[in-house]
C-alpha cells in the first residue's frame, strides 16, 4: 500500500489565474505567461520541499498511477474576526489552494497532475497557538480499492 503524508509550514496560498500574451521579438514572436498571484512561487517551494523531505529525490509514483489526495488547510484567522465565524467562507477560493498544490507536487509525487483522480480538500481557521500550513496525504487509488475489496470480502464470509 502506498501512502504518504506530509505537513507544510507557511501560509497556503492559491494558485492565480495565469494570463499569456505574445511578444515581438528579434526572431519574431514569443509567448509570455504571467501568474496574478505573485505569493503562490514560495508556498509552491515550501509544498515540494516537504514532500521531497519524505520521499527523497525519487519520483513517489509512478506514471499513470492514479492516486488519491487529500489536503487540510490550516488558514490564519484575522483577529478581526468574530469569535462566533467558525468556518473561513472568505478567500483564498479551496479549489485554487488545491491547484496550487497539485502542481507542485508534479515531478515529486507524480509525472503528471491528471493521475490524481480523486480529491479531498478542507480549509480551516487555526486554533490557539496552532500555525498556518497544510497537511497533505497521497495514496494510490490501487491501494485504497485493495483495501475496500478486502473489507468487503472479510464481510461476506462473516
Amino acid at each position: 500500500m502506498m501512502t504518504i503524508t506530509f505537513h507544510v509550514d507557511g501560509e497556503p496560498r492559491p494558485k492565480g489565474s495565469t494570463k499569456a500574451f505574445a511578444v515581438k521579438t528579434r526572431n519574431g514572436m514569443r509567448a509570455v505567461v504571467t501568474e496574478d498571484n505573485k505569493r503562490t512561487r514560495p508556498w509552491a517551494a515550501l509544498v515540494r520541499d516537504a514532500a521531497q523531505q519524505i520521499i527523497g529525490s525519487e519520483l513517489a509514483f509512478v506514471r499513470g498511477v492514479p492516486v488519491r489526495l487529500s489536503v487540510v488547510f490550516t488558514l490564519p484567522r484575522p483577529v478581526s474576526l468574530p469569535k462566533r465565524v467558525t468556518a473561513p467562507t472568505k478567500k483564498p477560493d479551496l479549489d485554487k489552494l488545491a491547484r496550487a498544490v497539485k502542481d507542485a507536487l508534479t515531478g515529486v509525487m507524480w509525472q503528471d497532475d491528471s493521475q490524481v483522480v480523486e480529491l479531498v480538500v478542507r480549509k480551516r481557521y487555526a486554533c490557539g497557538i496552532e500555525r498556518p500550513g497544510a497537511i497533505a496525504e497521497v495514496r494510490s487509488i490501487a491501494a485504497i480499492e485493495t483495501t475496500v475489496h478486502g473489507l468487503f470480502e472479510e464481510s461476506r464470509t462473516a
